[in-house]
């Protein structure tokens, strides 16, 4: 287990420590829900229309556009419950940081809206990434069947 909080490190104010301590899996965790919960919600719309999105997906490049529309709305969706519960949560983060980057990619050039344009999905996959390195916690169903990938 990665030790969160370095017992070495001088803090301003020691007596905040624990508190530290005490609220970092809860943080973590916090954090990973409410990215999984926003993904879903962001994807639910497309797992309602999963081929909705093929025009778009086939403009920037992706074919079969179809396919690519299906895959988009199972990601968003299914990658964001996945990773909002923490089963296969490495795998999870995985395909929706790849869908973020894509879509980094679409506003940032395809769309020249530049880093303003692109900013959230850059936080979105940030997070995401951090999840992929990281896993799930002791608060997620991998570490619920002793198994993660």
């Amino acid at each position: 287990m990665v030790q969160p909080i370095n017992p070495n490190r001088r803090l301003i104010i020691p007596a905040l420590g624990g508190l530290y301590a005490s609220a970092y899996e809860g943080a973590e965790t916090l954090l990973r829900v409410i990215a999984g919960g926003f993904l879903v919600i962001h994807g639910f719309p497309k797992i309602m229309n999963p081929f909705g999105a093929a025009g778009m997906v086939e403009s920037i490049g992706f074919y079969p556009p179809t396919f690519w529309a299906l895959m988009l709305a199972l990601g968003e969706f299914g990658g964001g419950l996945l990773l909002m519960i923490g089963l296969l949560t490495r795998p999870a983060a995985a395909v929706t940081t790849f869908i973020l980057l894509v879509t980094v990619y679409f506003h940032w050039i395809l769309q020249a809206q530049g880093f303003s344009g692109a900013e959230k999905s850059i936080l979105w996959a940030a997070i995401t990434l951090f999840f992929v390195i990281r896993g799930g916690n002791r608060h997620s169903v991998d570490a619920k069947i002793g198994r993660e990938f």
